[in-house]
């Protein structure tokens, strides 16, 4: 028998809602803050289409699996996968495949919350007009003083997750659906709205879109290295006694990219399926979902590069590009004060509408397993997730230096080990889960395809296709660490 867990009866007011809720979750920072630079760190084009690749054959088959396995259990996702695995005859241990997703969750909310206080910094900052007609290189030095003042830091990080938890405790209807039927439309409005503005007020529209979808593959997947010293270092390829050497970082990139901006392996799509009306298509409203995710992903690039490369600046400056590139660009055009502003605005939205989204498996597992309010379990939680992200937020001043995890900070390791190890390793074990432990019969119920060929399709990709790729992946990606 299944452990005995109380299951919910709310659902989202219409499938729409749910579209609303799913894109929310999976549009945050990902797409409008690691998208551009990633993109740009790996050469533009070439990597786009890897990450699309990731997207269609591993994204979305466990988007469907995650939507299927919580609206199937109706209750959060530890439960549930335990529960359903109880019910095809497999053991409940998978439903530490569910603690593990909550934990992702939480590291990456206590480091997530940080930047997204970064954003709502800039957003005050921009519209008081700190960046006007600013000098070239200041920027740089107003975002080191930024992240150098831990107290500055720590009020926007307690604020965001103070904006994060009354929307959870609102509950589903008056938080959840609520919040993301304001802040996906004007989402989604305030995209466009830049990507209009890149158009008409720079003369570099057109790089950017030949940046964004020219394919140069030797440029992704290859770098150029020689022996100093008996250390290798990274050359140009003109240089004399350079070797071409393939990389597989692009590969681990576009797919820790891909389950970080879709929200997989988290546990948020199942906790949020578990609210899904009966009568949705899965596979359709999945597809919707990752259309969407991926429209404001290339949108994003769409405003940011252009106006990058209208000032002069590198697209491949890493996470700087949004914090000092762009503030610098905006302090230095037409209307920059109020269309900065905006841009601002716009990515303290998106992390808002996939914040609340990355606590909810843990106050659903509460509530339902413990019967403890909804209130108190969010309070209770989001303290956690803030303590914790005391440590992010010292990881840029107070404790820059301390680096205990494999050389590298807090903040750095936490990002690492859960965009590319946990996330993976949960979409890994989810697909898996879908495609093989569960019953068939369970699963075609669900998805309710229509052809049997796509769901014949679905499970060959879930049970081989996305397990491969993510093993294949993290082989060699060991091997070269070596």
């Amino acid at each position: 028998m299944a452990e005995s867990t109380a299951s919910t009866s709310a659902t989202w007011a219409t499938r729409w809602t749910f579209i609303l809720a799913a894109t929310g979750s999976a549009v945050g920072l990902g797409n409008i803050w690691k998208f551009p630079f990633i993109t740009g760190e790996y050469g533009g084009g070439a990597f786009v289409l890897v990450y699309l690749l990731c997207v269609a054959f591993i994204g979305l088959p466990i988007l469907m699996s995650e939507a299927l396995i919580g609206r199937h259990a109706r209750c959060n996702p530890i439960s549930a996968m335990s529960n359903l695995a109880a019910e095809s005859g497999k053991t409940r241990a998978w439903g530490l495949v569910g603690w593990m997703g909550v934990l992702a969750g939480f590291f990456i909310l206590s480091f997530y919350s940080v930047v997204a206080g970064w954003a709502l910094d800039y957003t005050l900052e921009i519209g008081r007009g700190t960046f006007n007609e600013v000098a070239s290189g200041s920027t740089g030095k107003m975002f080191e003083d930024l992240i150098g003042d831990p107290k500055r830091l720590m009020i926007w990080h307690t604020l965001f997750m103070i904006i994060t938890a009354f929307i959870i405790a609102r509950g589903i209807h008056k938080g959840l659906e609520s919040s993301v039927r304001v802040m996906m439309p004007t989402l989604f409005l305030l995209l466009v709205v830049m990507v209009i503005y890149a158009f008409v007020e720079t003369d570099k529209f057109g790089a950017g879109l030949k940046f964004l979808f020219a394919f140069d593959i030797e440029k992704t997947f290859f770098t150029y290295e020689k022996l100093v010293d008996g250390a290798v270092t990274t050359c140009q390829w003109a240089e004399a006694g350079c070797e071409k050497v393939f990389t597989s970082k692009p590969l681990l990139a576009a797919m820790g990219h891909a389950f970080f901006t879709l929200s997989l392996g988290m546990g948020a799509i199942m906790a949020y399926g578990a609210y899904m009306p009966k009568q949705a298509n899965i596979a359709s409203t999945a597809i919707t979902i990752v259309f969407f995710d991926t429209v404001v992903a290339l949108l994003a690039g769409m405003a940011i590069f252009p106006i990058v490369f209208a000032n002069g600046m590198e697209a491949s400056s890493g996470p700087g590009l949004l914090f000092i590139s762009l503030p610098q660009a905006f302090g230095n055009m037409p209307f920059g004060q109020v269309f900065g502003c905006l841009f601002f605005f716009l990515v303290s939205i998106a992390a808002l509408s996939s914040a609340i989204s990355l606590i909810e498996p843990a106050v659903a597992y509460l509530t339902q397993r413990f019967s403890v309010g909804r209130v108190t379990a969010t309070i209770g939680f989001s303290f956690f997730v803030w303590f914790l992200g005391i440590g992010s937020v010292l990881s840029f001043n107070e404790w820059a230096e301390v680096k205990p995890f494999f050389g590298k900070t807090v903040f750095d390791f936490l990002d690492y080990l859960t965009a590319n190890i946990m996330l993976p390793l949960g979409g890994m074990l989810i697909a898996i889960y879908a495609g093989w432990a569960l019953k068939r019969s369970l699963v075609l119920n669900e998805l309710a395809l229509k052809n049997l060929l796509y769901f014949n399709l679905w499970r060959a990709t879930s049970r081989v296709i996305a397990p491969v790729a993510v093993f294949v992946v993290f082989i060699v990606t060991l091997i070269q660490s070596l």
